[in-house]
């Protein structure tokens, strides 16, 4: 008897284990069984938090001074310190370089080329910001964007509404590899036109691709395409705000190795500790140039034999130490764009600073997606993407958190009501609703405006040669990275941030 039972006992452990991992989880609501047919099919996604995009770092958020931390040379006091809190959000490593936008420039026109070679003109970069009357800077109007020897260095000549185009297709292109690289599509070797891959357009079902494989589909027994709730796409890539730019330029994380209660110096003039700009450790870099800026009048990089910062214009994006967030060229070698709509003041009032301390943005018109009468997206544009239209005053004029169409264009004065502020643009005063802020010095500036609190504008549609930019993401979820349950373990973040998305 003994003998049969012990011979039995594997199989009623195999059956008991069996039972176990078959059995469903179920809703602590209502009880029912998640992703069973049976139970009508409802989804619950076994989900392990926003993978890492290519190039980008992750930047636990937290909160800053934000605002000058140097002399206010032009006097202007437009951008007063005040304390704000960022959300924990993702960023290039990098400036977008030229080969970067060269093969966003390629897919255009391999995609649009034949019937909208329009798209692909209106992409391409100014090379004439390089030319000047009194220098003989043709050969990098002829040369700087195309030629491989520049191919590393960051892209210029790009105007705030091209950069913006450029976060669209970035998206687009990151997102369709994810579901390549899992098996749901196969690789469109020859997309044209409106039949490419838009995150957008394919959430709604407005695009099918060439399908390899979806995913099962719990209600009805088949397949799906990747929905929304998955998880599986990422967010949009876009410009960083002015207020995320600034925060990750300081990278204060740095100030906190081997604190456990916030103790932490926020007086930072640049992205580094020291408040010079060459590195002061004992070592092999001891005196070697922490940026690429201009030194004085006329002196771009020093002396032949030693030059200080190794380039008279830019320098590939991956020279100089990176800051304690991990990121190369917060301070010198370009110029960035931001988000930001740009006012000479950064708040007005007190009411403005307590209601806008978190995430703190200043943009143009609210925009929405163009529903039909089902509440649908319409028809997709000859392009592929999905429609948008601007968001009217009467709209939201009954909301109780916003109720304007425009985002942060009116400055709020002590009544409830909102004025726009006439600057009298051409005037008086260059400020538009066009006006766009650009942070962080360049090559061509002197060390002042390496300063993370420094701000400039510039019209959206203009360019410079000393302007670029790098695109961010917003952060889903916690705060820290997937791994990481908090704590102030720098060196751990540093390490586990960098996963990536494969």
């Amino acid at each position: 008897m003994m003998k049969s039972v012990l011979k039995l006992f594997p199989v009623l452990m195999a059956v008991l284990l069996l039972g176990a991992c078959s059995k469903k989880e179920k809703s602590a609501t209502t009880g029912w069984n998640y992703n069973d047919q049976k139970w009508g099919g409802f989804e619950r996604v076994k989900y392990e938090g926003q993978v890492t995009g290519p190039n980008l770092v992750l930047i636990q958020g937290g909160t800053l001074s934000m605002g000058v931390t140097s002399e206010d040379v032009m006097k202007d006091w437009n951008n007063v310190p005040r304390r704000v809190t960022v959300s924990s959000f993702y960023m290039d490593e990098t400036e977008v370089s030229n080969l970067d936008y060269r093969e966003y420039l390629y897919w255009l026109d391999r995609v649009y080329g034949e019937s909208y070679p329009e798209v692909y003109k209106k992409a391409l970069p100014d090379t004439l910001v390089w030319r000047e009357e009194l220098s003989y800077n043709e050969p990098y109007v002829e040369n700087y964007f195309r030629h491989p020897s520049y191919a590393d260095y960051p892209v210029v000549g790009v105007s705030w509404l091209q950069a913006n185009e450029y976060c669209k297709w970035r998206t687009d292109r990151v997102n369709e590899m994810i579901l390549i690289e899992r098996g749901v599509l196969n690789n469109a070797e020859n997309p044209k036109d409106a039949d490419n891959f838009n995150s957008e357009a394919y959430l709604v079902g407005q695009y099918t691709g060439n399908v390899r494989k979806n995913l099962k589909d719990f209600e009805t027994g088949g397949e799906r395409q990747v929905r929304f709730e998955d998880g599986i796409l990422l967010p949009s890539y876009r410009l960083p705000t002015e207020a995320e730019w600034e925060y990750a330029a300081l990278a204060l994380i740095g100030k906190q190795e081997g604190s456990k209660d916030e103790k932490i110096s926020d007086r930072r003039i640049y992205p580094w500790d020291n408040n010079t700009v060459r590195y002061k450790k004992r070592n092999n870099y001891q005196g070697e140039m922490l940026a690429n800026f201009k030194r004085g009048r006329g002196d771009y990089m020093g002396v032949a034999g030693k030059l200080n910062d190794n380039a008279s214009i830019t320098s590939p994006v991956r020279t100089f130490m990176p800051n304690d967030f991990g990121l190369y060229n917060m301070a010198g070698n370009v110029s960035e764009w931001t988000m930001d709509l740009y006012r000479p003041m950064t708040s007005s009032t007190l009411r403005d600073v307590e209601n806008h301390d978190l995430n703190s943005f200043r943009g143009n018109k609210f925009m929405t997606k163009v529903l039909d009468e089902n509440g649908k997206a319409v028809e997709k544009d000859s392009l592929g993407r999905l429609k948008y239209r601007e968001v009217q005053d009467d709209e939201a004029a009954n909301r109780e958190n916003y109720k304007y169409g425009s985002n942060g264009i009116y400055n709020f004065l002590d009544s409830d009501k909102a004025s726009n502020v006439t600057y009298n643009y051409g005037k008086s005063s260059l400020v538009s609703d066009k006006a766009r802020v650009v942070k962080g010095g360049s090559w061509a500036d002197r060390a002042h405006w390496m300063s993370p609190g420094a701000r400039r504008f510039k019209e959206e549609d203009k360019s410079d040669r000393s302007v670029g930019f790098r695109c961010a993401m917003a952060r889903l979820g916690g705060p820290v990275s997937n791994d990481d349950t908090g704590g102030n373990n720098f060196n751990v973040k540093q390490k586990k941030v960098t996963r990536r998305y494969k």
